[in-house]
């Protein structure tokens, strides 16, 4: 006999109601092992790309050379406290915004500069006189290891700050600037995410001359 009532949900229609889908886990793009939300990262020195990976594959490509396919990036968060780059230094690199990381690329021969913006990582000219001036006053950029380390200039509001970071820090905060900018501005959530990243990174800097950390 047909009855007129609504049928009687199933019960595991029931429970999928109430089961939240699981959120998508990066993976490690050699091995595809689950990875954790700090990980290490390998440089890919022909698409001069950053990619993703577990602590064991990284150990694979540690101590690589500069020309090799892919290089360990290496953990270095590291505030330069006695790091000298005067005002007038500063205008001569001609930089759109007080906020730019300088990388010493292989494939160019030559030290690049970039500041981070709504379209990623933008390239701005760079006077190598006033690089090679900087490194005379600051030997600890002759150390800087090329494509994976940079030296990171915030000079936001009243800032003047200078790190020696590891080149996915960098790109780290570029990803942040394209999430949250909004507008011409920027808008106030963008501003406000910067200024926790500088943040987080000073709490993590480590005294000038240590050993930066092994990711194993």
């Amino acid at each position: 006999m047909l009855s007129d009532s609504p049928a009687e949900p199933q019960p595991w229609a029931m429970l999928r109601q109430f089961v939240r889908g699981r959120p998508p886990v990066e993976r490690c793009e050699l091995c595809g092992l689950g990875l954790a939300a700090e990980h290490p990262h390998l440089w890919e020195s022909a698409t001069r790309q950053l990619h993703c990976c577990c602590d064991a594959c990284s150990i694979l490509f540690s101590g690589q050379r500069p020309d090799a396919r892919y290089r360990r990036v290496p953990a270095r968060v590291e505030l330069l406290t006695d790091f000298h780059l005067s005002d007038e230094q500063w205008e001569d690199l001609h930089l759109p915004i007080n906020l730019a990381f300088f990388v010493r690329c292989t494939a160019a021969g030559r030290v690049l500069a970039y500041f981070p913006s709504p379209a990623g990582a933008t390239e701005s000219l760079l006077s190598l006189e006033t690089w090679d001036q900087l490194v005379r006053e600051n030997s600890v950029l002759e150390t800087m290891e090329p494509d994976v380390e940079a030296l990171l200039v915030n000079r936001l509001g009243e800032l003047n700050e200078s790190y020696y970071v590891s080149i996915d820090e960098c790109y780290k905060l570029v990803g942040l600037i394209r999430t949250h900018w909004r507008g011409l501005s920027g808008g106030t959530t963008v501003w406000a995410e910067i200024g926790t990243f500088f943040a987080g990174l000073k709490r993590r800097s480590r005294p000038s001359g240590d050993t930066p950390p092994c990711r194993t």
